[in-house]
């Protein structure tokens, strides 16, 4: 970390937090951003003070270089392919504040308070390094707008991802100028009300201020790192259906066995391999290899029988940590690459605060956040199709090695309810329908680059729909997990819950406070927001850590690789 943090100012007293986020310093990560963006309570904004000299002094270059009557792109020329006309030092200040104006274009509902949090605090720290030529008290304004919980009602559509988000981030810049709508402490009230109740002023933006909040990645970005947080928890959340599903199946352990990972040692793969093993140490449902081998008799003599058990279970059991080890893999370099992204300068012109240059360049381009999110929705919605999967095998009769169709409450001649009940028959047809969807919304966004805004940007990453791409898929597998969770639950529950593995069972309570046994038919959509709910706070995969945990440290060294000189 460059310097020493410098709280800013501001007008209430400050809580007590968990730890501090140092804007300008480099030190911002993903993870760091969306637990913000879940609770920002918790976390205290500080800016670095080499950060606010660097901020000082590219401002100082900016200033001298409009003052000399030197044009310079969209500070005193106008933007894009308007860039040939060139104004006076006089009316740059009314160009920035056209330029907000001008890109308040957004369509469709407004982003999620989440991500728009990430995405301001993203822009204020991308503005902090220090090169873009905006003053110390713009940054200051944004993060006691977070402080304050004052969010801008920001459109999800409108971006290509190059000139970054132009039209996005304008709702942005609009609520710092103390104009629009924002939501306040979750109550929907015009900036101008929330700042003055606030006690901040709105901003009057100098020349460049406009263009360098809007011509960024903050947007996708903000899309991005909320939905590589629930990417990661989906990810050990597939590890406890995995687990269940076996211990409902009465299926192997084998297959999870370090042995069979060390030699295909992918790190996602032997991750979750070893997490599902450890989620099962103990349980009395599960079925050891070995122990299915000699339930079958050997051939002796005869040239041929039927087994009484098979050897091998399906594919969405079997190769589950195949599946999710690619998830966890992609999520390595998918979170390294957002991580530089939100620690870069990625508006256009950059000042360099050493020698008063101004560079004029492209660092407002998308790519490598398309490419992560293009990739990583992929694979979510590949995880998706592997819980759905798993779902269709417990409630059919036909493969779910005994259990009630359906998975409802077992009665007999005698019973009333025989007959009458179809437990989760519909769970499973909504699943599939959220798998397909999930499926289809996988087609790579990047790959469909427009030639926009007079042909000026005319290749341009379309990197803002891959994140809220990936970011709808999230949540559409989210909804997956929860049915599939629910149906496992009453699987395993159905086959002897008393036999499940500690670790299984107690994930097996805590999914039972927001679905009870389903015992009839009823109406299930409430139960399975309640429990989407709960995935969403992340308390599932924070019980989850430990075994995740315990199980890496156990992972044996990899193999030696033979190969042919």
């Amino acid at each position: 970390m460059r310097g020493s943090p410098l709280a800013l100012t501001r007008t209430v007293p400050l809580v007590e937090t968990d730890t501090a986020l140092v804007l300008g310093s480099d030190s911002l990560r993903a993870e760091e951003v969306a637990d913000f963006a879940r609770r920002p309570e918790k976390w205290e904004i500080r800016l670095d003070t080499e950060a606010c000299a660097r901020m000082a002094a590219a401002q100082r270059a900016k200033d001298e270089l409009v003052a000399s009557g030197q044009p310079v792109y969209g500070v005193t020329t106008g933007f894009g392919d308007s860039c040939g006309r060139h104004i006076g030092p006089a009316k740059a200040a009314t160009l920035q504040r056209n330029l907000i104006s001008g890109h308040l274009a957004g369509s469709g509902d407004p982003a999620p308070p989440e991500v728009t949090r990430a995405t301001m605090l993203i822009r204020a720290n991308c503005l902090a390094r220090g090169y873009s030529g905006v003053r110390v008290d713009l940054v200051r304004l944004l993060a006691d707008c977070l402080r304050e919980d004052i969010l801008p009602l920001i459109p999800q559509r409108g971006s290509v991802g190059a000139s970054g988000d132009l039209v996005p981030l304008a709702y942005l810049a609009d609520m710092l100028t103390g104009n629009g709508t924002v939501l306040h402490r979750g109550t929907k009230r015009s900036a101008a009300s929330a700042l003055k109740q606030a006690g901040l002023a709105p901003v009057e933006l100098a020349p460049k201020e406009g263009l360098a909040l809007i011509n960024g990645t903050s947007f996708m970005s903000g899309y991005a790192v909320a939905a590589v947080r629930a990417a990661r928890d989906l990810a050990a959340i597939a590890d406890l259906c995995t687990a269940f599903a076996v211990e409902a199946l009465q299926a192997s352990a084998g297959p999870f066995e370090p042995f069979l990972h060390t030699h295909k040692p992918h790190p996602g793969q032997r991750t979750s391999a070893a997490r599902i093993r450890c989620l099962l140490k103990d349980s009395k449902l599960a079925i050891e290899h070995q122990d299915r081998v000699t339930a079958n008799p050997r051939l002796s003599g005869a040239g041929y029988q039927m087994l009484r058990t098979g050897l091998q279970d399906r594919y969405s059991v079997r190769c589950a940590p195949h599946v999710t080890g690619v998830l966890n893999d992609t999520l390595g370099w998918v979170t390294d690459w957002v991580d530089t992204e939100i620690n870069s300068t990625n508006d256009n012109p950059l000042f360099d605060p050493e020698t008063g240059e101004v560079h004029h360049g492209g660092n407002f381009y998308g790519g490598h956040v398309g490419q992560a999110m293009d990739a990583l929705k992929l694979a979510v919605a590949s995880l998706g199709d592997l819980l759905d999967r798993q779902v269709a095998l417990v409630v059919d009769e036909k493969s779910n090695q005994g259990l009630t169709a359906n998975l409802v409450r077992p009665t007999d001649g005698s019973d009333y309810d025989s007959g009458l009940h179809h437990g989760f028959k519909a769970a499973q047809i909504a699943s599939s329908s959220l798998a397909a969807e999930a499926l289809k919304n996988s087609t790579p966004a990047t790959a469909f680059s427009r030639s926009t805004e007079s042909h000026n940007q005319d290749k341009v990453s379309m990197a803002s729909i891959a994140a809220r791409d990936a970011w709808h898929i999230v949540e559409l597998v989210q909804n997956i997990a929860a049915i599939d969770l629910a149906a496992l639950c009453q699987a395993v529950d159905l086959r002897g819950g008393d036999r499940m593995a500690p670790a299984t069972r107690a994930a097996r309570d805590l999914v039972r406070t927001a679905v009870p046994f389903v015992d009839q038919d009823r109406r299930l959509d409430t139960d399975f927001a309640a429990l989407v709910a709960l995935i969403r706070s992340g308390e599932i995969a924070a019980l989850l850590r430990a075994a995740g945990a315990e199980a890496e440290s156990q992972l044996p060294e990899q193999p030696r690789r033979h190969c042919v000189h």
